[in-house]
């Protein structure tokens, strides 16, 4: 089992809020610091200080960590050229020493689109497909050969296919609720399939789909990683849990529920075994109150408990 933190800068932080998260998830045993990749922050707020771009952040931490994973849970195809994304995400990992990890999306979140000026087109699925493509086509041509794709959406031709990750393989998440279309591409690209803010039951159902399609497109499905990412709140206690859900303008009993991680050390590593035992292989704990630190260290100390 891997545990990560899973953060969303876009609703208010700076980078030297992300790297206080990230260099602490490192310190207290954490195998990953993940964040989203907006640019524009959701619901009540401000969003004050401002988005930060979520691969000039990761190149930042990849030099200010030294063991940690450093990655996007997602980053959104509308955002970034494929053969630009293979290029900033090689050299991240060069930065970081083959820490990165690459998640990709379809991206939904038109009104950033709108604020930025963002090109959102209705249709994002087949950018998606040809991403994961050229992204993987690039980073396994062999150094002194060329790659070239032509689709309906991107066309390469006789690229360098340069530079190179440090990792030989650098991991792809793809993720998503989607019955067919999405588990087909996670098991013909990923080796990573993510499922979020579902359920234990849709989650076991949604693992079961994609292994599923490893099968069809004869693949062994154990060789991909599957993960769940869940809000989180945690506490030692109920003044705890309380001083958290209102800082997020929330109570304690609207996040409690069968998808999200509520409660101190015993409820979170009943819940982790529940994920566990439908298949969870990483769980990602979504905090959302990045000035909180201590969340952080308290999810620490419930580490050493959890099953690995």
């Amino acid at each position: 089992m891997e545990y990560c933190i899973f953060t969303e800068p876009q609703q208010g932080a700076s980078y030297d809020d992300q790297l206080a998260f990230a260099q602490a998830a490192e310190r207290l045993g954490f195998d990953g610091f993940f964040r989203s990749d907006h640019y524009l922050h959701m619901g009540d707020g401000d969003g004050l200080p401002g988005p930060t771009d979520a691969w000039t952040t990761l190149a930042g931490l990849a030099r200010e960590t030294s063991r940690i994973r450093l990655g996007t849970l997602v980053s959104s195809v509308t955002y970034r050229l494929p053969g630009l994304l293979a290029i900033q995400v090689a050299q991240v990992d060069a930065m970081s020493g083959g820490r990165a990890e690459l998640g990709l999306g379809t991206g939904w979140f038109g009104r950033e689109h709108e604020a930025y000026g963002i090109p959102f087109p209705a249709k994002r699925f087949g950018l998606l497909e040809e991403q994961l493509a050229i992204v993987t086509g690039l980073w396994s041509t062999p150094v002194g050969e060329t790659y070239s794709f032509a689709g309906e959406h991107y066309r390469l031709t006789d690229a360098p296919a340069l530079p190179k990750p440090v990792q030989s393989r650098v991991p792809v998440i793809v993720g998503g609720g989607g019955p067919k279309r999405t588990p087909e591409l996670a098991a013909r690209f990923a080796t990573e399939f993510n499922i979020g803010f579902r359920s234990e039951a849709e989650s076991a159902e949604r693992f079961a789909g994609v292994l599923a399609a490893c099968e069809r497109v004869g693949r062994d499905p154990g060789s991909l990683k599957l993960s769940v990412a869940l809000p989180t709140l945690a506490g030692a206690s109920a003044s705890e849990l309380e001083r958290r859900a209102e800082n997020l303008g929330r109570t304690v009993d609207e996040l409690r529920g069968d998808v999200n991680i509520v409660g101190s050390r015993d409820e979170i590593v009943a819940k982790v075994e529940r994920l566990v035992a439908i298949g969870a292989q990483r769980v990602y704990f979504q905090l959302m109150d990045l000035q909180d630190v201590s969340h952080v260290e308290y999810l620490g100390e419930v580490l050493a408990h959890l099953p690995r």
